[in-house]
């Protein structure tokens, strides 16, 4: 019985594919069979998470070798990692899009509320910016030599970071406008100042941009939390979302326009002055929206500014939606209030009620 045992575990180690990355320059062959590389630690190409080095050329090397290898994924163990991440741009001539991984170590502790002070506390894996100008946190760099248009030729998976600005911020989150395709799942977008505190955005900086309108959109968004920012999410088409929060930003989601429709599972939107904007002619669907406005007691002279002023700003009545929704005010209860401005195609409908009345 033993022999046979130890047969079986050298038969199953012959497939198990490494956990580590292999050396960036092998290749796969009809000769050798040698496994191509799939995974790269940021900690063999330099970076430290210890909140003081800067990162931003160690990120840049260790994506380097995931583009060189043909995708794969760059691993970021627990730490505090200062510094940008920029996806070099994939373009001609390759035969086609490669998938960049961005994978943390743990899944965030996504900090949100509506009353009371939280301090975030630097557990987990956190992408981490100071810097005052410039792009996002983690962006997608335009294609010199695209497949069509700037778009690069990547589909970005991001899972399991804490992506971190400051108060009031004039750079982004996460911005993937130019890649091809994307997947976010267990992200925690936030300006490291919990949402209540949080003043009021005075740049025109969003949590989260997803590829924009091209061949091959996609947006897949999975337990997605953004707080801190002018807007949190702007959903660009062809996206799928569920489990998703957007508070304390002047607007929760915006929708630009899109020739593809849009669609959510479950929203909660927090503290937001509007909870949806519509910026273009966009068709999207929302299944449940419970939102959770701040009650008169619950608001002060810094965060005055996250009183609601619509659950849907359309004045241009350029969406196109079906919203299943379900509202509560701070120190009140459930509440029938759904605020309108504009979105006369817009069909919202209180959770167990008939459609509300365009107004």
């Amino acid at each position: 019985m033993k022999r046979i045992t130890t047969i079986i575990v050298i038969i199953l180690s012959t497939f198990v594919c490494p956990t580590s990355c292999k050396a960036a320059d092998e290749k796969i062959n009809s000769d050798t069979k040698v496994l191509k590389s799939c995974v790269f630690n940021v900690i063999d190409y330099g970076a430290v998470g210890d909140d003081k080095m800067d990162n931003t050329a160690a990120f840049s090397a260790c994506l380097k070798a995931v583009i060189d290898a043909g995708g794969g994924r760059m691993y970021l163990p627990d730490g505090v990692y200062r510094g940008k991440i920029v996806i070099p741009a994939v373009s001609k001539p390759i035969p086609g899009w490669l998938t960049v991984e961005i994978v943390g170590e743990s899944e965030p502790t996504p900090v949100w509320g509506t009353v009371g002070s939280s301090p975030l506390l630097s557990n987990g894996t956190i992408v981490k910016s100071l810097s005052k100008s410039g792009s996002a946190v983690i962006s997608a760099g335009t294609s010199p030599n695209p497949l069509y248009f700037k778009f690069s030729a990547v589909n970005v998976v991001i899972k399991n970071l804490d992506v971190r600005t400051y108060d009031d911020p004039n750079i982004g989150g996460i911005d993937l406008r130019y890649a091809l395709q994307c997947k976010i799942e267990n992200v925690f977008i936030n300006t490291g100042v919990y949402l209540v505190q949080a003043s009021k955005p005075s740049h025109r900086t969003s949590g989260l941009v997803t590829p924009a309108n091209n061949n091959a959109a996609q947006t897949i968004l999975r337990n997605v939390v953004v707080t801190g920012y002018h807007t949190g999410i702007v959903v660009n088409e062809h996206t799928d979302g569920d489990n998703i929060v957007v508070a304390g930003n002047v607007n929760g989601l915006e929708f630009p326009f899109a020739y593809h429709a849009s669609h959510f599972a479950r929203v909660l939107t927090c503290r937001n002055a509007n909870n949806i904007t519509v910026s273009g002619k966009h068709a999207f669907a929302i299944e449940q929206m419970d939102t959770e406005r701040a009650g008169t007691k619950q608001i002060n002279a810094k965060n005055a500014w996250q009183a609601l002023v619509s659950d849907i700003n359309d004045p241009g009545n350029l969406g196109i939606a079906d919203i299943n929704y379900w509202v509560v005010e701070g120190g009140v209860g459930a509440s029938e209030v759904f605020i309108r401005n504009g979105g006369a195609f817009v069909r919202a409908r209180r959770i167990g009620s008939a459609p509300t009345e365009n107004k």
